[in-house]
Order: C-alpha cells, then sequence, then structure tokens
C-alpha cells in the first residue's frame, strides 16, 4: 500500500477545547478502533520513508478508518459509517464549528456557559456522517434536530444512533420533504432553537465539483488530475452542489430564517468563500437582522468562517436567557 509522505502535518491551530491539537497519535487511534468493524485503521497505517506512521491520505478508505478512529477514541461514538461516496468529514475541523457555537452562546449570556443540557440546536443537512450532532452531543451533552432531504442518508445516521445508544436520546431526525425549503417543514409551530447551524453545498453544478476535485489532486501531485476522479473525502451531490452554489443556498436560508425569527436565537452558516460575505450581510441588513456577527476559525493555514445572526432584541434576548439557560 503506497503512504503519502507528504501526508498533512497536523500542527494546525484549533480552537483552545479542540482535542486534536498536534500530531495524530497512530498506535492510540489503532488501539481505539480496535472497537469498530473492519477495515480497521490498521489496515491503513505504516510507516513512510521517514519511519513515521500515517496513511494514505488520497485513499478514502483509509481517511474514513482515521476519522472514525478520532469519533471514538475521543468522544466514544462507535461503529460510525457511511455509505462510499458520501462526505467524509475531518472531525478536527468539524467540532471547531461546536465549540466556537459554544463561545457564541455564553457571550449571549453575559460570559456564563448555558445550562447544557437546555441548548437545543437545528443542524440543517444533516448528511449520511450526523457528525455535528454526534460531536455536539457528545462533547457538550446538547439536544439536536438532525433534518435531511435524504432519507438513505437519514437512514445512515439512525443507524450510527443505534450503536450509540448513550446519546441517541439527545438526538432526532427528520426528513425535509420538500428540497426548496430549509426551515420550513422542519421547525414546528411552538419549537424554539438556541441555535441553527449548516455546512451549505459549495459548488454551482456537478461540472463545478468535477472542476474543484481536479484542482483538489492536482495540488496533491496526483498524475492523474486530468481524469474523472473523487474526492478522498467523497461527496454525494446533495452534499457537495446546488443551483447557485454556496450563496445561494445561504441567501435562501437567510430569507427563510426571517420567517422564524422568534424561534431561534442564532442562526448560523458556514462561509466557505469570504467573497460571499459583503453580499449575504446586506441580505440580512435588508432583511433586518438585528445582530450580525462573523466568526473566523484559523485552522493551520486554512482559514474558515461562520456567520450567525439574530433577529432578536436586546430585551428578548435577555428574556430568552432567563427563561432557557
Amino acid at each position: 500500500m503506497s503512504i503519502s509522505v507528504n501526508a498533512p502535518k497536523r500542527q494546525a491551530i484549533f480552537h483552545p477545547r479542540n482535542k486534536h491539537q498536534g500530531e495524530y497519535d497512530f498506535k492510540q487511534l489503532i488501539a481505539a478502533d480496535e472497537v469498530n468493524p473492519e477495515p480497521r485503521l490498521a489496515d491503513f497505517v505504516q510507516a513512510n520513508l521517514a519511519g513515521i506512521l500515517s496513511i494514505d491520505f488520497s485513499q478514502a478508505a483509509a481517511v474514513k478508518a482515521l476519522n472514525r478512529a478520532l469519533l471514538t477514541s475521543q468522544y466514544n461514538i462507535r461503529g460510525w459509517n457511511i455509505p462510499d461516496g458520501n462526505l467524509c468529514p475531518p472531525i478536527p475541523g468539524r467540532v471547531d464549528y461546536i465549540h466556537y457555537l459554544a463561545d457564541l452562546l455564553k457571550m449571549s449570556n453575559h460570559g456564563k456557559t448555558p445550562k447544557k443540557s437546555s441548548i437545543h440546536v437545528l443542524d440543517i443537512g444533516t448528511g449520511a456522517n450526523g457528525v455535528y450532532p454526534l460531536l455536539g452531543a457528545s462533547e457538550y451533552a446538547w439536544h439536536f434536530v438532525a433534518s435531511d432531504i435524504n432519507q438513505s442518508s437519514l437512514s445512515n445516521v439512525q443507524g450510527i444512533l443505534e450503536a450509540n445508544p448513550s446519546i441517541a436520546k439527545q438526538i432526532e431526525i427528520r426528513k425535509q420533504g420538500d428540497a426548496n425549503a430549509i426551515f420550513r417543514n422542519v421547525i414546528g409551530a411552538d419549537e424554539w432553537f438556541d441555535l441553527s447551524m449548516c455546512n451549505p453545498p459549495f459548488h454551482a453544478s456537478l461540472e463545478d465539483a468535477e472542476a474543484g476535485t481536479k484542482r483538489k489532486w492536482k495540488n496533491l501531485g496526483n498524475q492523474n488530475a486530468n481524469k474523472k476522479a473523487t474526492l478522498n473525502f467523497g461527496g454525494t451531490d446533495a452534499e457537495l452542489w446546488c443551483p447557485g452554489g454556496e450563496a445561494a443556498f445561504i441567501e435562501k436560508m437567510i430569507l427563510e430564517s426571517a420567517l422564524f425569527k422568534t424561534q431561534c436565537f442564532w442562526f448560523t452558516c458556514l462561509v466557505s468563500k469570504a467573497s460571499n460575505l459583503t453580499t449575504l450581510i446586506k441580505l440580512l441588513k435588508r432583511v433586518q437582522a438585528l445582530q450580525i456577527k462573523t466568526i473566523e476559525m484559523q485552522q493551520g493555514q486554512k482559514q474558515s468562517r461562520f456567520i450567525a445572526w439574530t433577529f432578536l432584541t436586546p430585551s428578548q434576548q435577555a428574556s430568552w436567557a432567563k427563561l432557557r439557560w
């Protein structure tokens, strides 16, 4: 098996509470993964030319095994799996979003951490991996509603929850039956969420997604970059692209959020392209969002961010915190 000598070095700067600082401890991860079904991480780990344990990060199965081992080792989540071809989320970066959301709640509560078990979060487009609810329930004991338009993705998440009964009671799965809706059909008339979160589709079309894949392979030095290739972290159509791409999806989310302005304290969404922020902020002002925040997340050389907005007045925010937190 080939091992990527130039596998990414994990000297990234994560949130201070992120457990994934520094290099991967492959011996510890291999030991933790023994409780999971085969193939296991041990099947993909070898020493590279420098004698350092690593995996071939261009192999989807190896990346999936690594992320499953991280979930088991650090969060006691067992039996995590996704169908071949589905998006495989890098756990260290995904949990950063959760930690920064926790900071946002603390900031909204006069610097005091809200009672963890009282926090309810809506995850838009949870995918087959269900990673945000799994991480948020494990790290903070938050309650989640995980929504998606794809029933097979939700069925896969249900299987993961059945393997993890200790956190399954904190996560509810809901199918979005309308491909043109985001919050509608998911948020009930008498429901309130402290947070909503989303990792939106990035590309505007399948062709854009394939072009992005080729650029990634080329940047990794793959000689087959000009051929049709798949990303080592996968991704189905709904996970990778939608008409208009990221900007159009988030704009639709903003417009629809105004219909539920008193039912969610903070609406949030990842924004991959910093160039989209100006347009999104203008739209938020147009729909009369009262507070708008851009939260930067520095992860080594990668700059990530999410945008957060609320329609609640200061007095409404105070009442919300007093009643719920």
